[in-house]
């Protein structure tokens, strides 16, 4: 028998699920073919340079996904599964008071957190969960009622959470059990024909759109599969030509001449897909739902917090972007704007270091070369901002009612296993790479 590692396992369920959305939304076929035609473009046009921040083979197979679900229980049992592809959860985000639209529900990323895994297959997550217990979105009845709906439903076979178990016990699974993991877990994210309860559903779209697809339905589903490319703003206009419509803009950063940072994402528009309603008489009526769409997006450097600080203040002046940016990752470096893993030089002196050398000194004396780190994980105003440009509704919140507390420890707790700080991750692999360098260079 043959072991399919939790490696090849995520490869494999990555793209089954692009197989699965392709059939199901055909728009996002033709995101894919814009997105291969402007990475040849971007490599044509700037060689090696395009590579900087990913080999081209990854970028092409890169994907992010973005499921729903409704109580910690099922974000348990999704954590489950991801665990047996080798996935963590990354980054804590609450987009309960996020611009321009808030939405009811906080979020955690699913991926690889070691610079290997994300090599071979940096397929990710974005997993998002409903807060029935928020005031300012649901009463204490709709709660209940919400609640109790979640509960009965069943997202995901016994079985399949059963290898999953397995999996993540050792590693991968046996060849053909491998097999119905994968058949089991891709259906599972498939869209369901069983029809939609209208009332039910209008109820919870009034309050939010995403309300209504976590809880007015039985399943769940892949609400947007996320390819990676070169130039978004080529893609932008690329998809327009084609008659696709896009959302109004590109959310993140501003176009500019210098480093890429953290993340650009856009969109093209929610579909009018077919579904099932079953009426107050119990009749079953064809109907139309958007809750799907195509995303792309664009990655730059992982920004350190004190990046993050001056990137939240440039946001705010993006017409003057360029006054608060450096605009070259020599600086974002040397003042420690922005995450970078070491190498030793090929051209370094001959004479060895200070010992009490610092990174900055270590780089501007020739020993070492940074290379930026690519930045993994999400940004709320981003998502945010493509989840409302999507909605039909805007939905309603009552400001005035209390919060429900939640933070990246309470996930923690709900789902059984630590949720991982990206910055952290990213620090730790930076300072390992400084050790394997001064190691090299006998420091």
């Amino acid at each position: 028998m043959t072991f399919v590692s939790s490696t090849t396992l995520r490869a494999r369920f990555a793209g089954r699920l692009s197989d699965l959305y392709g059939a199901e939304v055909p728009a996002y076929t033709t995101l894919l073919e814009v997105a291969h035609e402007v990475n040849g473009r971007v490599l044509e046009r700037d060689g090696t340079d395009a590579e900087r921040l990913g080999s081209i083979a990854r970028v092409t197979a890169e994907r992010h996904g973005a499921i729903r679900v409704g109580s910690p229980a099922e974000l348990a049992q999704v954590a489950s599964i991801f665990d047996a592809l080798g996935m963590s959860p990354t980054g804590f985000y609450d987009l309960r008071d996020a611009h321009p639209q808030p939405i009811p529900v906080i979020s955690t990323a699913f991926r690889p957190i070691e610079r290997e895994e994300l090599a071979a297959n940096p397929f990710r997550v974005f997993t998002s969960m409903l807060v029935p217990e928020d005031r300012r979105f649901f009463d204490a009845d709709l709660e209940r009622r919400l609640k109790e709906f979640i509960a009965c439903r069943r997202l995901f076979a016994p079985e399949l959470l059963e290898l999953a178990d397995q999996a993540e016990a050792d590693g991968g699974l046996e060849e053909a059990e491998a097999e119905r993991f994968l058949d089991l877990a891709t259906s599972s994210f498939a869209l369901s024909d069983q029809p939609v309860d209208r009332a039910w559903h209008d109820e919870l779209q009034r309050v939010s759109g995403v309300a209504a697809d976590i809880g007015g339905v039985t399943s769940t589903h892949i609400n947007h599969l996320t390819p990676r490319v070169l130039d978004i703003d080529d893609l932008y206009a690329s998809m327009q030509a084609r008659g696709i419509e896009m959302i109004d803009k590109i959310q993140g950063p501003p176009r500019w001449d210098g480093p890429d940072v953290l993340l650009r994402q856009t969109s093209f528009r929610a579909l009018a897909e077919p579904r099932k309603y079953r009426e107050a008489d119990g009749s079953i009526v064809a109907g139309t739902m958007r809750v799907r769409f195509g995303e792309v997006e664009a990655r730059g450097i992982a920004l350190t917090r004190a990046g993050r600080d001056l990137y939240d203040a440039a946001m705010a002046d993006q017409e003057h972007w360029a006054d608060h940016m450096p605009d070259s990752e020599r600086e974002l470096h040397d003042r420690g704007l922005a995450y970078f893993t070491y190498r030793v030089a090929d051209d370094r002196p001959v004479a060895p270091p200070p010992a009490d050398a610092t990174p900055v000194e270590l780089v501007a004396g020739g020993w070492l070369a940074p290379d930026p780190i690519v930045y993994e994980d999400f940004l709320p105003r981003s998502a945010a901002g493509i989840f409302a440009s999507n909605l039909s509704r805007s939905g309603s919140m009552d400001s005035a009612q209390g919060g429900a507390e939640r933070d990246i420890a309470w996930m923690s707790e709900q789902i059984g296993r630590p949720v991982n700080v990206p910055e952290d991750l990213y620090a730790a692999e930076s300072r390992a790479s400084l050790r394997a360098a001064l190691e090299l260079l006998g420091g």
